[in-house]
């Protein structure tokens, strides 16, 4: 489905994405047939039928691409470059036939859903250019067919996701997001705690408060020593 490139805005059609069956139904790879109509032409002199190809402009992996034959195969979804706005509906995460999926250049708020972890054949995720906030979730890491992925120019914050796919991604994928860290942004994560100053040590010479002043600390053994020579000798003379 491809509504880029217009002026819809408003909240993500929810009702309408779940309406998506034949994209929540996982279709085999293997399957090499085309959606095409079958027509009848009919003149004065003559009927034949004509089998009549749909063919579509997608954006697949950052790239414009067109098919001039539409796999049944190729499930994607196409809403860039709208004026779209709130959260990205937790129910794109049941259409798990999903290849392609972009919703960049709108004003979508709100944190990337954990349900897109569900897509499990996903090849192409583009979230660019929103206004999204939180971390990237770690689930996304799952995804071992995600060959493209792009959340560039939001808000988000918190540590990359690392491993698998994640470890292919170029920093384009992430800049623009002042509070995301890790590879492969030059920006370190750090640990809680990290920020924390430890006190002033001790500057040389500086007495500690605990040092001892072992002066009186001999004299306080010796005068308790003779106390108790005192003590001991009375209780022996009174028995």
């Amino acid at each position: 489905m491809d509504l880029s490139d217009n002026s819809f805005d408003g909240e993500l059609p929810s009702k309408m994405l779940q309406s998506f069956h034949a994209m929540k139904v996982p279709v085999g790879q293997d399957r090499l047939e085309y959606m095409n109509t079958l027509a009848d032409i009919t003149s004065p002199s003559y009927t034949f039928q004509r089998i009549f190809d749909y063919g579509m402009k997608l954006m697949n992996k950052g790239t414009e691409r067109e098919y001039p034959k539409v796999p049944y195969a190729l499930m994607g979804i196409d809403l860039s470059n709208n004026k779209f706005q709130g959260c990205i509906p937790d129910v794109i995460g049941d259409l798990k036939s999903l290849l392609l999926l972009s919703l960049s250049n709108n004003i979508l708020t709100g944190s990337i859903p954990l349900s897109l972890a569900n897509l499990t054949r996903l090849e192409s995720l583009d979230l660019s250019r929103n206004k999204l906030s939180g971390e990237i979730p770690q689930q996304l890491a799952q995804l071992t067919f995600l060959s493209s992925f792009n959340v560039s120019h939001n808000q988000l914050s918190g540590p990359i996701p690392q491993g698998s796919q994640f470890n292919t991604f170029a920093t384009d994928s992430f800049t623009m997001n002042e509070g995301l860290c890790g590879e492969p942004l030059p920006k370190k994560c750090t640990m809680a705690g990290d920020n924390v100053p430890f006190p002033p040590s001790r500057m040389e010479g500086e007495e500690s408060p605990f040092n001892l002043d072992w002066k009186f600390v001999l004299i306080g053994v010796g005068v308790g020593f003779l106390v108790g020579v005192v003590l001991g000798n009375l209780i022996i003379d009174e028995k």
